[in-house]
Formats: structure tokens, sequence, C-alpha cells
């Protein structure tokens, strides 16, 4: 086994990946200016027109402005040692779900293959600008991979990590409503990104203002170390959010989704442009890409997959919905898809939104931010918090709503979506007169925090969150609970079946089975997540059942 083990690592290390693993790309077309930054207090830092501040919601917003090279020095200069903290935490994150130093090494021969050919499908551009980025990142983790391909690697974690999910890190939530839906008959945006790797990847949270030397000046919602966009809209009024769809796990990278949607962004002015640079690409997963344009006053769903792609346009309707499912006549008969639609909580959370609008007709980006943060299930059952059947499900990384026609977007400040929601203008940011040093937001624009922020629930929903981790670790039998902490657990999320199966698997792992039975028995009469999740649920109560006899 042994032999087997080490046959793999080398079959993996130098079949076809020596050139990928060497590979660094031709920057000598670019000037550059190596960056001196002025640090001008603890959160403000400037070289020449670029700066970085960290406005009082406790959001970074980052200004940057060149050629790609350029603005890959400028960014990693400035956000150096926020990238550096970000890279230490997916990191650490990783060595938590492969502690063995043999698996380690294992896994690092894996990435090097299954990447093999990913800078065959980054534009070059990019490449020269995450090679300027990847300067400032850190020496630690070069026995991953040299800083260059580390960061290449990087912006296809989050393809590789909803496609292993299947795994599900990511489950969101999108919308965008027109004419008789909005308040002024303008385009409005709303989406949540629950991309979750935990609490402290999220707290430093970048708003990118990017001026690029060629293409269209854009913003973008995401974390230190991101050229790619999950969330962002351009000067033109053109805006961009991913929803991840049912993938079969890929046989190797290609191009990562959040440089396809950086490329829309940076070079479209309307839809049909948005769709002719995603039909190039070469994607690796299953997403989704709603895209809004001022120009066309319209949104549409732009669907993409290995081996297929298509367009969803509404007709006779002036609202779209995205959750995490395809709907364009393309993936009609995908039987990925359907299966998906029938067992996931994606079709429960669309079905949410239309609930939603109902209630909540001529929206306006208040009341977006109302649906965006809603926690209820359909006809406003109590489904627990951290459902995923929720729009909001408490673990977003960000939530944002666009105003397109008007250029005007707001970016959720933490916890999840629930802190104010910050005001930008970019017709003011990428105006000749610019904005003063720093004074990014137009705050008096500013969306109030959600007063579920104050309340007793929050607080036990916090506290829930602590103890999961405590009960984890007893059904791993690192530690003993009592009855009274377990009852406690639960009941500071009462309505989640989560608390009731996991107290379960706890009783079924300590030969307690007429008390793994009854919480077994809760969980069921509770909203669970999922098909296969009930399915889980059963089994153990059979296997309770069976136990206890």
């Amino acid at each position: 086994m042994l032999f087997l083990g080490f046959s793999i690592i080398f079959i993996l290390t130098s079949c076809g990946i020596r050139k990928s693993v060497h590979h660094i790309p031709d920057v000598r077309q670019y000037s550059l200016e190596i960056p001196k930054v002025n640090k001008i207090n603890d959160s403000t830092f400037s070289f020449n027109q670029n700066y970085l501040t960290k406005n009082k919601q406790q959001i970074w917003e980052l200004y940057i402005k060149g050629n790609p090279l350029q603005l890959g020095y400028n960014n990693g200069a400035l956000t150096q040692n926020l990238m550096q903290r970000q890279e230490k935490i997916f990191f650490s994150k990783v060595e938590g779900f492969v502690p063995s130093k043999f698996k380690q090494n294992i896994l690092r021969g894996f990435l090097k293959w299954y990447n093999r050919k990913m800078y065959l499908n980054v534009r070059e551009d990019f490449q020269a600008e995450l090679y300027g980025l990847s300067q400032y990142s850190s020496d630690e983790y070069n026995f991953i991979a040299p800083k260059y391909l580390r960061n290449l690697y990087l912006h296809g974690a989050h393809d590789i990590g909803h496609a292993m999910q299947d795994l599900m890190m990511v489950g969101c939530t999108s919308l965008a409503v027109w004419n008789e839906n909005t308040e002024d008959g303008d385009l409005l945006i709303g989406r949540n990104f629950d991309f979750y790797v935990g609490d402290d990847f999220a707290k430093n949270k970048v708003v990118e203002f990017v001026e690029p030397e060629d293409g269209i000046p854009y913003m973008s919602v995401s974390w230190p170390g991101m050229i790619g966009v999950v969330s962002g809209m351009n000067k033109e009024g053109l805006t961009v959010t991913i929803n991840a769809g049912k993938s079969k796990i890929p046989l190797t990278a290609k191009t990562p989704i959040s440089l396809v949607t950086r490329e829309i962004l940076q070079y479209a002015k309307n839809i049909d442009e948005a769709v002719a640079i995603a039909k190039k690409r070469n994607v690796f997963v299953s997403e989704s890409i709603l895209v809004g344009s001022a120009n066309d006053k319209n949104a549409v769903i732009i669907e993409v997959s290995p081996d297929n792609f298509g367009v969803y346009k509404v007709n006779n309707t002036s609202r779209v919905f995205c959750t995490n499912h395809f709907q364009s006549e393309a993936y009609k008969n995908d039987k990925r898809n359907q299966k998906h639609i029938a067992e996931s909580h994606s079709e429960y959370r669309y079905e949410k939104l239309q609930e939603l609008l109902e209630e909540n007709k001529k929206l306006n980006p208040e009341k977006m931010a109302v649906i965006l943060r809603d926690k209820s299930g359909l006809k406003g059952k109590k489904i627990g918090y951290g459902n995923e059947k929720a729009i909001n499900q408490l673990i977003a990384h960000h939530a944002v709503i666009f105003s397109p026609q008007k250029k005007l977007a707001w970016v959720s400040a933490n916890p999840y979506q629930l802190g104010e929601f910050v005001c930008y203008d970019l017709s003011e940011i990428f105006s000749e007169k610019k904005l003063k040093k720093g004074d990014f937001a137009r705050s008096e624009m500013n969306i109030a925090k959600d007063p579920f922020l104050d309340s007793q629930e929050f607080k036990n929903y916090e506290r829930y969150k602590l103890m999961n981790e405590e009960v984890k670790k007893g059904i791993e039998g690192e530690t003993l609970l009592t009855e009274g902490f377990l009852a406690n657990y639960q009941s500071f999320n009462p309505d989640f079946w989560l608390v009731y199966y996991q107290s379960g698997k706890y009783y079924l792992n300590k030969k307690e089975y007429a008390k793994a039975k009854k919480e077994f028995e809760i969980a069921l009469t509770k909203e669970i997540t999922t098909i296969p999740d009930r399915k889980n649920v059963e089994r153990y109560l059979r296997k309770a059942y069976d136990k206890a006899k």
C-alpha cells in the first residue's frame, strides 16, 4: 500500500504537469512602478491614485488603476497584510480537513496535476495581474506551490469547493426585478452570496473599485487576494452575480468562473456582449450567471457547464429568480439538474422568492434588503436559523443590491447580510472629479442594519453555532456531553432539525438507543433541508429502533 501511495504521488506530480508548474507569464510588455505605500493611519493606505481604507462599517474599500501588471502590484502592495491573513485562514481550514502530513503531500500532488491546464484557459492579462499580486503573498505556503501558481489555484477554489460539495459550500439566491415590480420602474437586483469558509474568512470583506487601462471600470465585492468577480457592476451599469449549479466532479481545472465574470464586467456593455464572452470560455463546473444590464433594462441568466450552455430569458414578465438549479431550454432534459430540483433546497427557495414578491410589490432597495434578510420558510413557517431552505441562511459572505440605471450599489456590512448596507455611486467614484481620499460611500443613502441583529434570537443563534462545534466533538467521541448541555443546545435553535439529528447521533454512539430514537423522531417533525438529509435521519431512526429492541 505504501509503495502504491508513493507511485500515485509520483504519477500525479510528474505526468503532464512539469510545464504548468514552471509556468510564469511574460510580463515584459507592461510598464511598472513598484508601489511605495504611504500609511496614513492603521486603516488607510495610499500609492499615487490608489487607495485602501476601512469604513466605519468595517468594510475595506480598495481603489486601484493601471495596466494589468500594475493593477496586481498595486492591489498586493496595499492589501498585503490582509491577503496574507486570508491565505492563512484558508489553508488552516484545509489543514483542519486533512490533518495527516502524508495525505497533505498527496493533496499537493493532486492539486498540481488537477490544475495543470488552468493557465492555458486564463487570459494573459489576468495572469499578469495575478503575477503582480502574487509578489506580495506569504512565503509560508511555498511548499504547496510557488506564489504565482498558488494564487492561480486559489481562484479555482470556489469552483472546486462547490463541485466537491456536491459538497455545497454554496447555496446562493439572487433576483432581478423591473418595470411593474419596482417602485420607479428601474431595474433592481439583489443577491446573497452564501459562500462559507468560516467566520474568520468573512471578516475582511473588500469592495474593490478597479480602473483598468483597457476596458470598463468596475466594482466587485469579495475578499483580499481575489481578482475574480462573484458580485459586481461596471460603469456601464452591467452587473454579474454567480450561483452554483449541480456539477459532476470535473476531471481537470479550466477557466475559474470568477475570471469569466471578471472578463464580462471589464469588457461587456450589454447582455449580448456578456453572453458572447461566457460562450467562448471553457469552464469546469456548472454555474448560473445572473446578468443585469442598464443598457438593455433587462436581466438574463447565463447557464454554463463543461459540456452545455444556455441562456434563460423571461417572456411576458419583468422578474428573474436564480437559486441553484438551471431553467433554460438547454438543460430541460438534464438528469443531474432534474434530480437537484427534486432533492435539494433550491426549488424551495425559488418558491419562497415568489411568495415574498407577492407580499412585497413595487420593490425599492430597502424592500429588497428585507427579502435578502428573510429567515422564514414557506408561508412564514419557522424552520430554524441556518436552514438552507431560507433565503437568509445566516452564513452569507455578503449581500449586495444593484440599481444599474442609477449606477448605485449597496453592500452589506458584517455579520452576514444583517449589518448596514453601505451605498456606493459608481458615477461619482469613476468620475473626473474623483472622490476625496477614502470617502467612497454615499452614506446618506445607506440601508439600516437588520433589527434582528440586536435580538435575543440572534444571540442564541451565535451560541448555537459555538455549541454545534462541541456537539460535533461529542459525536466523534472527543468529549462527553451532558443531557443538560444538549437540552440547552436545542433551546438556542429549537425549530432547526439539525439540533435533534446531532443529539440523536450523539446518543446513538453512546448506545443510549431510546434517547437517540426520540431525537430522530423530533427531527423528522421539522423542516429538513434536503431529501437525502431526510433519508439519512430515517436511516438513523431505523438503526436506533433496531438497537433498542
